[in-house]
């Protein structure tokens, strides 16, 4: 008996995860890949950093090899945009008039880079970081001897900053909270890498509201509401990440920053799931809804979708963890520190190796290990109970 086709919107890695996963697990049906961009899987992190830098090839990001598709009998269907789920009858309609009928459907469309409406952000050298064209388009129009401003102190306008220095391109972070990665670390691990970067030539100004990118007929100088000007031949908009949930929320699916899922991926319509960076699921481990960006995420909770599809009702309900790479600094992280009320050091700051453990009370809710893996891979387990 022939099975219902699965369908599968978003080929990034999560994507790509679920659809092996499916064929490792038996399934043999119908197995459909959408992806909006022309390539096929590929890894992200590496594009702010040896991408960018060039230290990799677009070969070395792809995930699998181009037989493996064929090979596992999954469709890719490339450059190909979804434009509409009618959930009732089952079917994706594509943006060239196709209609593809579904028995399950699982949503894992990721995130795009976040866009704030300012003047001047439409100007010739501005640009984002989210795909391979991205990265492709920026290091095309770079030159030497630029001044490239960075508008964002997180992880991607950090992480970038870091890989245009080692070519001695004059870099200026422009972050409009009162420090660097305000949202994901303490003040002192703030204060770290605001010094890392001042000591490698970065020009940081924090607690900055940007307010204009000016130029004739080019990017020419960042404008902060104080009047400052910052002269910039190129502007790179890190402002972070948004949920791709267009396609959900018009199909009548619950959003709750980002598409919303029980712990078994599952959305509030029964034949459609979601998974990885689009996904808010409920963690029984933080008692409320959390919507994960890391590479982590996307295998672990494509894999655990693509059972889910396949009938396994196992909880989906990890120990979240990140990493960055910034100059010879690598920063670890295991699970997520909102809430915390206190934190110990442990390590030297000086040495450039230490961990800050965050405490909420005397639970242990997150660890940051910068240069120390072995305090990281300890504070997973110790976090997983």
């Amino acid at each position: 008996m022939k099975q219902d086709p699965i369908v599968i919107i978003g080929a990034g890695q999560c994507g790509l995860k679920a659809a092996e996963t499916l064929r490792q697990q038996g399934y043999d049906g119908d197995l459909v890949l959408i992806g909006d961009e022309p390539h096929a899987p590929y890894q992200r992190p590496p594009l702010s950093k040896a991408f960018l830098k060039g230290e990799i090839g677009i070969d070395r990001l792809m995930l699998k090899g181009p037989d493996f598709y064929g090979k596992l009998n999954i469709e890719a269907l490339l450059s190909q945009r979804a434009v509409e789920i009618d959930a009732e009858q089952q079917k994706v309609m594509m943006q060239d008039g196709r209609q593809i009928a579904y028995g399950q459907l699982l949503l894992a469309t990721g995130t795009r880079s976040r866009r704030i409406e300012v003047p001047g952000l439409d100007l010739p050298g501005v640009f984002s970081m989210r795909t391979i064209a991205d990265v492709e388009a920026m290091t095309a129009a770079m030159k030497p001897g630029m001044k490239i401003a960075i508008i964002g102190g997180g992880y991607i306008g950090l992480e970038v900053a870091a890989a245009l220095r080692s070519f001695n391109y004059e870099v200026t972070v422009i972050e409009g909270a009162e420090r660097l990665l305000q949202r994901v670390v303490c003040p002192q691990m703030s204060a770290y890498f605001h010094q890392l970067h001042i000591d490698h030539g970065v020009d940081v100004h924090v607690a900055s509201r940007f307010e204009a990118i000016e130029g004739r007929g080019q990017a020419e100088r960042v404008r902060l509401s104080d009047g400052t000007a910052i002269e910039a031949d190129m502007v790179l908009m890190a402002v972070g990440a948004e949920p791709v949930s267009e396609l959900a929320e018009a199909a009548g699916l619950r959003i709750n920053n980002g598409i919303e899922t029980d712990r078994q991926c599952r959305t509030s319509h029964p034949h459609i799931y979601a998974a990885g960076d689009c996904a808010s699921f409920h963690s029984n481990r933080y008692q409320r809804h959390i919507r994960l960006e890391s590479v982590q995420n996307a295998i672990d909770q494509g894999k655990h979708a693509a059972n889910a599809l396949l009938g396994v009702e196992d909880d989906y309900d990890p120990v979240p963890w990140f990493w960055s790479d910034q100059f010879d600094t690598k920063l670890q992280i295991a699970g997520l520190s909102q809430g915390y009320d206190r934190v110990d050091m442990q390590g030297s700051e000086a040495e450039n190796s230490f961990a800050i453990r965050y405490y909420a009370g005397d639970h242990l809710l997150c660890v940051d290990a910068v240069n120390l893996p072995r305090a990281h891979m300890m504070a997973r387990r110790e976090l997983a109970g």
